[in-house]
This record gives C-alpha cells, structure tokens and sequence, in this order.
C-alpha cells in the first residue's frame, strides 16, 4: 500500500505558502494529547532534557515542554511559522545568521531555552547543535516525502544521544483513498526504518478519525504512537 504513495511530492515552497496563507489544518492549539500521556515515559525520570522537535511548525508542545524545564530545539522552513510562535506566546526572540547552515536563521528565546532553525530539515546535522535526550515527532515524518523516509531515519538516528527517547506519531489509513499529505506510514516500515538499530515499542494505538479526515474522503484513521530508543552497542 506504500507505493500508492511512493511518488508523491511537496516541494518546500509549498509548505511555506501553506503558512503564508494560513491553510495550517496541522496545527493544533492545544498540547499533543499523545505527548501528555507518555511524557513520563519519553522524559524517563530525567531533567532539563533537550527536546528536539522535527518540522515544528507553531507547535505549542515546545512552550509547554519548555515550561517544564526542558530545553527546546526545532527545525522549520517556514519563517513565517516560527516568527508566529514566538508572537503568540508572547516570548521576545534574538534574530541571527546560522554559519554552518548558508542561508539558515536561527531565532532563540534564551529566558525559555527555545532555539528554532528555519532550515531545510535534510541540511540540518548534530554538528550544528549537538545531540538529544529526546524527539517528538508529530507530523513530521508523516510529512516529508515518501521517497525521502530513509534519509530522514538516517538523519533522526544521526541526532539521538545514547539515552534518546524518540516518540513517533504516525497514521495508518487507506492511501488508495488519500494522496497526502500527512501520508501512510505503515508499522513495517517504522520497524524497517529504525529497526536495525533502535528497539521499537508501540504505545498506543487510537481511533483518530474525525470530519477533517472524512472530508479527505477517509472512512478510518488510526493513530499510532511508536516510542523508539538506541539499541545498547554490543
């Protein structure tokens, strides 16, 4: 059912045009109930640990991550995107070029330990800003284009320190139905993906069909929550 989907593709000009003329469905306004629920469980018993967040978008998930005394570190194209962030939460910024990333801006609040790359996602490395304890990925691998997946677990495994807690967001639903984006991301190739070096546990697995996703023309939707950590080296 993957290859349904194989060949389709976003360029990034579009995504940025999407939060220019705010067709931000994506976007949710209140905290990611998935990572309410399994916070403990991503956090581990750990403080004042670095959140990565891939593709954040406006995320509220990263003030209320920052809130709790973790640090916070995301990736997105759309400056748009991240200048609203900053606005409607009502956080002052610092503006300033990335010299290992040509052409990337990186906009901080220090006071909430909030660091935003507007960047090509595939351009960012931990040479840039280091390793992390934990990922939230919420619409982001779900996101890129297909024939992109295997880059993109290269570059996620590339970012998870040895204790990483990555917790993975993804949709199973009918592609024949629906071209994407969010696309189809069955559990085989999750495990296909991160398998050979990460242990993969599925957490949850809900019913997530609403009248947005109807409106797609979908007659299910499932959302399932991968909670995926470094395999100990031998």
């Amino acid at each position: 059912m993957v290859e349904q989907q194989a060949d389709r593709t976003m360029e990034l000009s579009e995504w940025e045009e999407r939060w220019q003329e705010n067709k931000i469905g994506f976007h949710q306004l209140e905290v990611n109930r998935m990572l309410q629920v399994n916070y403990d469980l991503v956090v581990n018993g750990r403080s004042g640990v670095r959140f990565f967040f891939p593709l954040c978008g406006k995320a509220v998930d990263m003030k209320w991550l920052a809130d709790l005394g973790h640090s916070v570190v995301g990736v997105e194209i759309s400056e748009t995107a991240i200048k609203q962030f900053f606005q409607e939460n009502n956080m002052t910024y610092s503006e300033e070029p990335v010299p290992s990333l040509p052409g990337a801006r990186l906009f901080q609040n220090s006071e909430k330990n909030i660091s935003l790359y507007q960047s090509d996602l595939f351009s960012f490395s931990s040479s840039v800003a280091g390793q992390f304890g934990a990922i939230w990925d919420r619409g982001s691998l779900v996101a890129i284009n297909p024939k992109d997946r295997e880059r993109y677990a290269a570059l996620i495994i590339s970012l998870m320190a040895a204790d990483c807690r990555y917790l993975l967001d993804t949709l199973l639903y009918n592609p024949s139905l629906y071209k994407g984006p969010p696309f189809f991301v069955p559990d085989e190739q999750v495990h296909g993906l991160f398998g050979s070096s990460c242990n993969v546990e599925l957490l949850q697995s809900v019913d997530a069909l609403t009248d947005r996703q109807r409106a797609w023309g979908l007659d299910s939707l499932t959302e399932n929550v991968h909670l995926i950590t470094p395999k100990a080296p031998n």
